[in-house]
This record gives C-alpha cells, sequence and structure tokens, in this order.
C-alpha cells in the first residue's frame, strides 16, 4: 500500500485509501517524536507547593481541588494507588496573586470532570474577582499556569454568558501550557458566531508568546471528541501555539453560519479542532495527528487567520486525514483554511488527504 507525503516543495494534497486512514486512527503517528524545547517541557514536582488527597480516593474530593488551586503554587494528588476521576461540583479559580508558577499534576492517575454540567478550571488576568496584579491585565506575565499528566473530561461551559467557550478550560492573560494532558468530551455552546473552545479557550498571552501543547490529546476517537459552535477542540485570538506530538481525533465545530453570522443564522462552524486568528500570530505543528475532525463551516481540523497577514502556518511530520470541511477550505488542502503571510501553509514531510 502505497502513501505519499507533502515535503517543503510539495504543498498540494495527495490521496490515502479509506483502509489506511483507519489504519492511522488506531496507530499512534508514523514520524518520529519532535524534539520539545525546555520552555514545552513538564515542570518539576518533586517538592509540590501542597498535596490533594491523604492517600486514600475519599479525600480527593471536588472542595479539595477547589481550594488547592485558588491557593496556588506546585499542586500534585495523593488519592491512592489507583486511577481517580474527582467529580467537581464547582468550577476551580486560579487566583492572579498565588503564582507566579502554577502547576495542576496529576501522575498520570487523575480525571478532573466536569460532571456534563459546568466548566472545570477558570483562568483571568482581567477579572477583578481573581485579583488584578497589574495595571496592564492583558498583557502581564503570570499566572505561568501549567497543565501536565492529567484528564479533563465532561466539561461544560454551555451556561457562561460572560466568559463563554472554554468547556474544560478558560484562560486569559499570563502564560498556559499543557503537556500530556487529555480532553475527552468536553463542550461549550452550540451555536454562536464566535463562542469556541469546546475543551479549552486561551487569550492573552504575555508578550504573544506561545503556548505550548506537547503530547496531548484531544479526543481518542469517535465518541470522545470535543465539541461546539467554534473550535471543537482549541479556541483562540490573538495567540500562538506550539503544538508538538499530540493528537486531535473526532472533534467538531457544530454552529453554522460562519463568523460573522449569515443571514438567518446563528453563527458559527469553523474550525473542527483548533481556532486562531489575531495579529502576528503563528501555529507550528510538528508530529502531530488530525483524524475525522469535522467542521460545518471552515477548516474541518485548522481554520488558521493571521488578521494583518504576517502569521504563519507551518506543518511538520504530522498527518491530517478524514477532516471534513462542509462550507468551505483552502484548496488544495484538504480540512484547513488558511490566511497568512505566506501564499499557502508551510508543509514540510507531512500527508495531508481528504
Amino acid at each position: 500500500m502505497k502513501f505519499h507525503t507533502l515535503g517543503s516543495s510539495k504543498k498540494f494534497a495527495l490521496t490515502l485509501t479509506a483502509v489506511c486512514g483507519l489504519q492511522l486512527l488506531a496507530l499512534p503517528s508514523a514520524f518520529a517524536a519532535c524534539t520539545v524545547p525546555a520552555e514545552g517541557k513538564a515542570e518539576n514536582t518533586k517538592t509540590p507547593t501542597r498535596v490533594i488527597g491523604n492517600g486514600t480516593s475519599a479525600s480527593c474530593t471536588s472542595q479539595a481541588v477547589v481550594a488547592a488551586i485558588a491557593k496556588g503554587g506546585i499542586i500534585t494528588f495523593n488519592c491512592g494507588p489507583d486511577a481517580k476521576t474527582i467529580v467537581m461540583k464547582q468550577t476551580a479559580k486560579i487566583f492572579n496573586n498565588t503564582g507566579p508558577k502554577i502547576v495542576i499534576d496529576g501522575g498520570n492517575k487523575i480525571t478532573l470532570s466536569g460532571e456534563n454540567k459546568r466548566r472545570i478550571l477558570y483562568m483571568n488576568t482581567c477579572d477583578p474577582n481573581q485579583v488584578w496584579t497589574t495595571p496592564n491585565c492583558d498583557n502581564q506575565d503570570h499566572p505561568q499556569l501549567t497543565l501536565q499528566n492529567i484528564t479533563f473530561r465532561n466539561g461544560n461551559s454551555k451556561s457562561e454568558t460572560t466568559y463563554d467557550g472554554g468547556g474544560a478550560v478558560w484562560a486569559r492573560g499570563g502564560r498556559l501550557k499543557l503537556v500530556n494532558a487529555k480532553f475527552y468530551n468536553n463542550v461549550c455552546a452550540d451555536t454562536g458566531a464566535s463562542v469556541g473552545g469546546g475543551a479549552v479557550a486561551v487569550y492573552d498571552q504575555f508578550q504573544k508568546k506561545p503556548v505550548y501543547i506537547t503530547n496531548s490529546r484531544f479526543g481518542a476517537n469517535a465518541n470522545s471528541g470535543n465539541t461546539c459552535s467554534n473550535a471543537g477542540a482549541i479556541n483562540s485570538v490573538g495567540v500562538a501555539f506550539v503544538v508538538n506530538n499530540s493528537q486531535f481525533i473526532s472533534n467538531k465545530a457544530i454552529g453554522r453560519g460562519a463568523n460573522p453570522a449569515k443571514p438567518g443564522t446563528p453563527g458559527g462552524g469553523n474550525a473542527g479542532a483548533i481556532f486562531t486568528d489575531g495579529n502576528g500570530i503563528g501555529l507550528n505543528i510538528c508530529n502531530t495527528k488530525f483524524q475525522n475532525n469535522i467542521a460545518n463551516e471552515g477548516g474541518g481540523a485548522i481554520f488558521f487567520v493571521s488578521s494583518d497577514g504576517q502569521g504563519s502556518l507551518k506543518i511538520k511530520d504530522s498527518t491530517l486525514t478524514g477532516n471534513k470541511s462542509l462550507g468551505f477550505e483552502t484548496s488544495g488542502y484538504p480540512g484547513i483554511f488558511y490566511r497568512g503571510r505566506e501564499a499557502t501553509p508551510i508543509v514540510e514531510n507531512s500527508t495531508i488527504t481528504p
């Protein structure tokens, strides 16, 4: 069975058989793992500031999680030897004066569940209720939040109106990093021209430094993807990303009418997996798989718009297969809608097929 890759001098789509597409869904990427810069790696948690739980499953409660996160610092869990799902009874909120570095490390055992009722985690440097710490809340270097070795499941922000989107995590300001984090079955509003981020919504990163996403998973199969009006997995405005060694499977943008909303529609439907829009932003993707993501409008996998025309989309050693743009996409790049500095996305040694 043959398949082809896109080199930097061959920026056009090539076809894989449906059978090969199914194989790619079950197997890890065929490419070697990309080198992750130090800034994108996990944080050291050997000496935590605080530990949730006393060694028993029963001691790891929603109340304990909310209280620990409100205090900040390096946070780990001690919930016994087995995997533990903690059902969150209220949204955990970061306070901006508790860092500058805040790390939440689940030790590959902890799942935080929103119970299909609420958002799981919230950070906002411009929310006075979470303490204003600088006069430039939209461009400050803290909190520096890392979520690592942890799973977020069944987050739901549909009832949010002031800070909508971000079914599992909503973050504005400071810095955000995801390392070995997993996001399954998180949702935000079904319709709306600008609401997005079934799993994560992120805005206003310090000095436009990138959000690092490393070894992370957004959906694993047809029954575990994340869903929102726009950006089934990640929604952002004015934010750059570096995505390494990750996967986006079966995430969906289910709105209708795009943005601005077409007459007679509620708007939405762009970016099955990742939505980026803003000035001077970049999206760098390496050794990452996008499969079976769907957008009712544009960009079944990726919707990338550099508003000032200075940002670039770079895809290296990655596979994009079976991503459906039901409305529009960039010709020759199935599953991608792109407007940036170059005429087309920069693609190297990658497979992009319908």
